[in-house]
């Protein structure tokens, strides 16, 4: 004997073998183009912004996420010739928002500085230093020349 479970928004019908093996007489309803459980990408086919879509990697939410919004919005919704141009005090609001939370909200420069270490530069660390060359094992040697220019020069290996 078949029958229906409604929890929450599902409906949950359980049906008999006989049920199975009968041809399915339901009808499918038409795709709603608000419906807020439907993926949808960063626009909507009604031309709103879907702030539920992953692509805004959750900035929507979180402490500066009316901020976000309201400068997003505002960009997005740009009728000036140089888009988004009205909107700097939207985006300053944001980014000072933002540098409240900079463990949530890492500067660029932050992301550098806590990720490798890049190797040093200058006369310093090219001073007759012996390299080994990219295409080959052969050992060179690099000159900062007085102005400023590197040059290389491959040594014969005895």
């Amino acid at each position: 004997m078949s029958y229906c479970k409604q929890e929450g928004k599902d409906r949950i019908i359980f049906v008999t073998k006989e049920d199975h093996e009968a041809p399915s007489n339901a009808e499918l309803i038409a795709d709603d183009p608000d419906d807020p459980y439907e993926e949808h990408g960063l626009i909507m086919p009604n031309g709103q912004i879907n702030w539920n879509c992953p692509c805004l990697g959750g900035m929507a939410s979180g402490p500066c996420g009316s901020q976000f919004k309201e400068a997003f919005s505002c960009f997005h919704y740009s009728q000036e010739d140089v888009k988004g141009s009205e909107c700097i005090n939207q985006f300053r609001g944001m980014q000072e928002c933002m540098q409240k939370y900079p463990e949530l909200y890492p500067q660029e420069e932050d992301k550098e500085s806590s990720g490798q270490a890049e190797p040093h530069s200058g006369p310093a660390a090219a001073d007759d230093s012996a390299l080994l060359s990219e295409d080959d094992s052969t050992p060179s040697t690099s000159v900062v020349q007085s102005d400023s220019t590197v040059t290389t020069e491959k040594k014969a290996v005895s």
